[in-house]
This record gives structure tokens, C-alpha cells and sequence, in this order.
């Protein structure tokens, strides 16, 4: 691909996330209500998210057609193997890094809401058990499934792992 292409894709999604929060530290700075600049923020890192993914599956499809086959190969005689080979690894590579970036968003995110979900149950549980000592298993019981959020998280990351 065209290294302008290249760098376009590296350097806009940051200046669009940086100009985006940029704009919702002014308006917090000037006192203004800052809803309309947050959602703002937060539909401008939506879009560069969804831009980014499509343009890294863009890049990935284009690799995996461009690559020629080794019947292809054999008929040109003019290639040798190990180009061939070359170009399947690379094609492999990138499977292989978006098999590590989805173990990584499943256990980040799973993470993120066992610790929401601990974070709302357990003090709820701690104020239940100091009004009635007797309520303490039952409340073990949903202490323990907000944790077990990020347990099956890290079981599924496993897996991909397993598959990449």
C-alpha cells in the first residue's frame, strides 16, 4: 500500500481524538455544561474505532487475495517456493494478531465489568451483613458471580489462544 495511505491512517485517528478531547477539556475548563462536548468525544472515538477495524480488515482481506497460489506458482515456474511461503506466514501473522487482540479485549473488558459488578455488590453485601449477621452466605453468593465476570473472561481469552 502507499506509504501516504499508511501514515493517513496512523495520524488521523489520533488528531481526531486528540482535537475531540481537546475541545471537552475547553468547555470544562470555560465552565460549560460539557454533555454535548462528551457525547462529542465519545461519538468521535466510536468512529475512529469502527474506521480503524475496517481499514486493519481491509489490509488483511488485501493480503490474503494479493498472495498467489502454489498451483499458480508451479505453473510459472519462475517463483520458487519460499515466496510462497513467505507471503502464507504473513497471511498467518495477521491472524495471528487479531486473535491476540480479541483475547486481549475479553480479558480487558470482561476485567472492567467484574469489577464494576464487585464494586456495586460488595458494599451492598458488607451493609447487609452488618444488619443481619445471618445474610452473609447470600451475599458471598453475589460478591462471588461479579467476579466470576472477569474468571470467564480470562477462560475465553484462553481459548482464542488455543484456536490463534
Amino acid at each position: 500500500m502507499n506509504t501516504l495511505f499508511l501514515s493517513a491512517i496512523i495520524i488521523l485517528p489520533i488528531i481526531a481524538i486528540t482535537v475531540s478531547s481537546a475541545i471537552t477539556f475547553n468547555k470544562k475548563l470555560q465552565g460549560k455544561s460539557t454533555g454535548k462536548a462528551m457525547r462529542f468525544n465519545l461519538a468521535t472515538f466510536a468512529a475512529v474505532a469502527v474506521l480503524v477495524c475496517t481499514f486493519t480488515f481491509m489490509a488483511s482481506a488485501a493480503e490474503a487475495t494479493d498472495a498467489p497460489s502454489a498451483e499458480t506458482v508451479a505453473e510459472v515456474g519462475g517463483a520458487d517456493a519460499s515466496e510462497v511461503a513467505t507471503e502464507t506466514q504473513e497471511a498467518s501473522t495477521s491472524a495471528n494478531g487479531l486473535g491476540l487482540l480479541a483475547a486481549g479485549l475479553v480479558t480487558g473488558l470482561a476485567g472492567i465489568g467484574g469489577g464494576i459488578a464487585v464494586a456495586a455488590g460488595a458494599p451492598a453485601a458488607i451493609a447487609a451483613t452488618s444488619e443481619d449477621p445471618k445474610s452473609f452466605g447470600k451475599s458471598l453468593i453475589f460478591v462471588a458471580l461479579g467476579e466470576s465476570i472477569a474468571l470467564y473472561g480470562v477462560v475465553i481469552s484462553i481459548l482464542i489462544l488455543n484456536k490463534v
